[in-house]
């Protein structure tokens, strides 16, 4: 068995096209395969006939381990939370999800003052290897099934957060966040996880991303460009890597090159990346699709700000969400969330 240090991310080799959610679920059923402290809890994750999950990214994972491992719960995310947390510090290594990031703020009190803090409180001598699965992002369900909670979690402090954009990254960063020791919040845009053997969702956009046959895992805190340019740096993470991506083609046809990093986790965050970038371009653009008051791109910002201010040739743009809960008329929810449009402006006006 190769150890997470002997493990390395490493350029995409020849595999298989599959989607987000394909990605997923294989993650899960190597882990569980290869370590049987890992267990699945969640609301109608193993249904004989159900979806499994909200999403389908448990689907068939109970007929392969067994009801034992494969937990259905009650609708209770506050439950589901503390049951996770007690599995973990019992020497199991749950992996739970709620059917939308929304519910989480029912479970906060497990996350945010359990979980997160045991560790530190008991001196490293407990530990709680869970991970917490949460599908975010609006799309045209409302104001509590749409919400963007990178930033709530990313202030606790104990907690690591990852945000993949792909199936390669989604399916490396789990595997490597079950073999972790401290609690993952793990979250994933709805509108990603593609229509192939799933669930569609309105707006849905199929990404399908080439994952190799071996096992791979990727690292927290490694940033990735995923496009390079000398004229502005783009910042961005999940649905936002993708628009931000045909921003920068747009921008490309216009003579501006631009720069695109996808953070993949925000806890631990890659700043090295992030600072070298904008040290070579002189301008940034932080795209979320979170509201614009405390999101994750106002800490970019101000750390940007304090690191690169001696390179920064213009002032540091954000292109986020307004200040209002999400909308559920679909042409107010295209309004709300940031589009490419709004990215290319922003860029343009600082050019």
């Amino acid at each position: 068995m190769s150890s997470m240090n002997e493990m390395v991310s490493r350029p995409e080799k020849e595999g298989r096209k599959i989607t987000l959610v394909e990605a997923l679920r294989e993650a899960l059923q190597e882990e569980m395969r290869r370590d049987e402290r890992v267990i699945l809890l969640g609301e109608d994750i193993g249904v004989s006939g159900g979806f499994g999950g909200a999403f389908t990214v448990t689907l068939g994972l109970a007929e392969e381990f067994g009801h034992h491992r494969v937990i259905d719960t009650p609708i209770t995310e506050a439950g589901i939370a503390g049951v996770a947390t007690g599995a973990a510090l019992g020497g199991l290594r749950p992996v739970a999800d709620v059917q939308y990031g929304d519910f989480l703020f029912l479970a906060m009190d497990q996350l945010a003052n359990h979980a997160a803090k045991l560790r530190y409180m008991s001196g490293g001598k407990l530990r709680v290897p869970l991970v917490m699965r949460a599908p975010v992002g609006a799309t045209t369900r409302g104001a509590q099934h749409a919400q963007s909670l990178e930033a709530f979690f990313m202030h606790v402090p104990g907690l690591k957060v990852a945000c993949p954009s792909n199936p390669y990254d989604a399916k490396g960063l789990l595997k490597t966040a079950i073999r972790l020791d401290d609690p993952v919040i793990f979250f994933e845009h709805k509108l990603l996880y593609g229509s192939k053997g799933s669930r569609k969702e309105a707006g849905g956009i199929e990404v399908f991303g080439t994952v190799p046959q071996e096992e791979y895992l990727i690292p927290f805190g490694e940033a990735k460009v995923v496009r390079s340019g000398q004229a502005v740096t783009l910042v961005a993470n999940l649905l936002m890597v993708h628009r931000a991506m045909q921003a920068a083609k747009n921008l490309a046809a216009a003579g501006i090159e631009a720069e695109v990093i996808d953070v993949r986790t925000l806890v631990p965050f890659d700043w090295s990346t992030l600072f070298e970038s904008v040290s070579k371009t002189g301008k940034l653009v932080i795209v979320e699709e979170d509201n614009l008051t405390g999101g994750w791109g106002a800490e970019v910002a101000a750390r940007t700000a304090d690191r690169c201010i001696g390179y920064l040739q213009a002032p540091i743009r954000r292109v986020a969400a307004p200040d209002t809960p999400v909308p559920f008329a679909p042409i107010m929810e295209n309004f709300y969330v940031p589009s490419v449009e709004r990215i290319v402006t922003a860029v343009t006006d600082l050019m």
